[in-house]
């Protein structure tokens, strides 16, 4: 079991800085991508499969030879349930105060949209890029990878 962890480790590693970078990307260019999202749920899964399997390690007797990979390996999935409590409420901070959505004609609609979909794109692509960087330092400290 181990070794999956490591798998699915380095799968976190890499899944995270693909959706931070992708997401860096497209929010600089002023681009929604739908691809971002899929990758950025991919990337979720595996931090939550990747605790998890942690969890059973340490249930199972396996202990990290450095105390702050508990540290560096928990903290991934407490980002992540901030990122998506930020991107929650991004909308209330792009609509107009007292501004009915759907009274607004297309292209200002469009524009609200985008803008929208940007602030969430670069909240989430902030915090993949906090967690790739927060798996890279609990590989560093695990001893196995760096």
């Amino acid at each position: 079991m181990p070794e999956v962890h490591l798998a699915v480790g380095v799968a976190v590693l890499v899944l995270n800085l693909t959706a931070g970078a992708w997401g860096a990307v497209s929010w600089l260019t002023e681009r929604a991508s739908l691809l971002f999202w899929y990758v950025l749920r991919a990337a979720q899964v595996s931090v939550v499969l990747q605790v998890l399997l942690g969890a059973l390690l340490l249930l199972f007797g396996h202990q990290a030879d450095d105390p702050l990979h508990y540290m560096y390996g928990s903290a991934p999935l407490l980002v992540s349930l901030f990122a998506e409590g930020m991107r929650a409420g991004a909308a209330q901070r792009e609509l107009p105060e007292d501004v009915d959505f759907q009274t607004l004609g297309t292209t200002q609609q469009r524009t609200i949209a985008l803008r929208i979909v940007r602030r969430e794109m670069g909240i989430m692509a902030i915090g993949a890029l906090l967690i790739a960087a927060l798996a890279f330092r609990a590989a560093q400290v695990s001893g196995k990878m760096f």
